[in-house]
């Protein structure tokens, strides 16, 4: 077998999702598991969490199938609702909550039969320009399913842009248009994602929504995920296939771009951005071999990269590459390739077997 896996803690996962209910005692928590919990694997998270979380939410009914199989009590959040009478039908077979973001949606949710009551959350449009009614749109919306035979809870959700910067002034308009919504007697109300569950209290409504915090990556450029006391639950590991000494002068890789300026031992790694590394990571970002941070040499490959093991002479064919993980934070990695955490966990592909662990 290709030596190449991802080794996912739920143990870890428990722990991060733990550590967003502390944040807001007495509040409830959909523990975001789109897609495929962020690469983690939904099956498996949503397992792992069915005994400790209130609720999941997803982004579509096919991720919801997969939950549901795990968790047939648990409320279930679809985020970006229904696109047609079909998902409409599928929401109700299956009991989701269901994000209403438009009027086509609220329209489209009053046509079909219904089979079912349904938990809306009205999305509002507070300051983001992506999804949601603007505000007395939402109240008249709210006010024409409130009563409606195919409508249990009417709900408020809104979703925050630049939480994860410190003292956004976007911030402080998005919560007063939140709080703004007193005109409608809302069932339930949830506006933080995992920067705004963190160290945004006034956003800390009936329900939370944390996301990446759940995989123990930082939603914050300037905060690492240790220092918010999450623990990291995937560690992608590679093996080194082969090793050449390559004299001064010489280059690795496509391109010729990283150009030995001393002679140079340079190991073959078994992960390339086929499998999800990415492909834009420039030579010198770190990964780990033997508990030693060693730097890319050249650019990554579709199933291989190379590493500058000249300063680490007892590494050999066989030993292990930490790529992110335990030792190395995904945030770090996503940060000297220019992207997030969120981006590199979850273009981790199938190509990946997954291990699991706890």
């Amino acid at each position: 077998m290709r030596p190449l896996i991802a080794t996912i803690d739920l143990t870890a996962i428990r722990h991060n999702y733990a550590l967003a209910k502390r944040c807001a005692p007495g509040r409830r928590a959909f523990a975001v598991v789109k897609a495929d919990a962020y690469g983690h694997g939904s099956a498996a998270v949503a397992a792992a969490l069915n005994e400790e979380a209130d609720g999941f939410a997803v982004c579509s009914v096919e991720e919801a199938r997969v939950v549901r199989e795990q968790a047939p009590e648990a409320r279930l959040l679809l985020l970006e609702g229904c696109f047609d009478a079909e998902d409409y039908a599928a929401a109700m077979e299956l009991g989701l909550d269901v994000s209403v973001q438009g009027a086509e949606q609220a329209q489209r949710l009053l046509d079909c039969a219904p089979a079912r009551a349904l938990n809306v959350w009205l999305k509002l449009d507070s300051g983001m320009h992506r999804l949601g009614f603007e505000p007395a749109e939402l109240q008249r919306w709210a006010e024409r399913l409130r009563g409606a035979p195919q409508v249990a809870e009417v709900n408020l959700m809104s979703h925050f842009a630049c939480a994860d910067e410190h003292l956004h002034a976007l911030t402080d308009h998005q919560l007063e248009r939140c709080h703004g919504m007193q005109g409608f007697a809302f069932d339930q109300r949830s506006f933080a994602n995992s920067a705004a569950v963190l160290t945004l209290a006034p956003a800390h409504m009936d329900w939370l929504r944390p996301g990446i915090m759940l995989y123990g990556a930082s939603p914050f450029a300037e905060r690492s995920a240790a220092e918010l006391g999450l623990r990291p639950a995937m560690t992608l590991t590679a093996e080194v296939i082969a090793m050449h000494d390559v004299p001064a002068g010489d280059s690795v890789g496509y391109g010729a771009t990283w150009v030995a300026q001393r002679p140079s031992r340079i190991g073959t790694v078994s992960c390339g951005y086929a499998d999800g590394y990415p492909r834009h990571a420039p030579s010198g970002t770190p990964v780990v071999v033997r508990g030693q941070r060693v730097p890319l040499a050249g650019r990554v490959s579709m199933d291989m990269l190379a590493i500058d093991l000249t300063d680490l002479p007892e590494a050999a064919i066989g030993d292990a590459v930490e790529l992110w993980g335990v030792q190395l934070p995904v945030d770090e990695v996503a940060r000297a390739s220019g992207t997030i955490g969120y981006e590199l966990l979850t273009k981790v592909t199938q190509r990946v077997p997954r291990r699991y662990l706890g």
